[in-house]
């Protein structure tokens, strides 16, 4: 069970990050946020890597590694992927003009 988990939450946290950001550009977006829009978002991007770069090291991490290789193998991979994932996919809500 704790095999899946390894594999599984890579991912999960990208697409939960990558909700999370884009909702918060829904309300950015709304007169109430405009203020503190640009902020917001950058620090959950930030967040959201930090998160990413977190798990990374953990599961290299002696402590919470699989005994299996290819186990071992499989959420580095993906824990790598994901880390790509939401360095790139959230770049756009960093970088770009709001709500156009």
């Amino acid at each position: 069970m704790r095999d899946i988990l390894r594999i599984s939450v890579p991912l999960t946290i990208w697409l939960a990050s990558f909700s999370a950001v884009y909702g918060l550009e829904g309300l950015v977006c709304s007169d109430r946020w405009a203020q503190a829009g640009r902020g917001a978002l950058l620090m959950a991007w930030a967040a959201a890597i930090v998160l990413q770069i977190v798990l990374l090291l953990a599961l290299r991490s002696t402590r919470f590694a699989s005994p299996s290789g290819f186990v071992r193998g499989v959420s580095l991979a993906l824990a790598g992927v994901a880390l790509v994932a939401t360095a790139w996919t959230l770049l756009p809500v960093a970088v770009t003009s709001l709500c156009l």
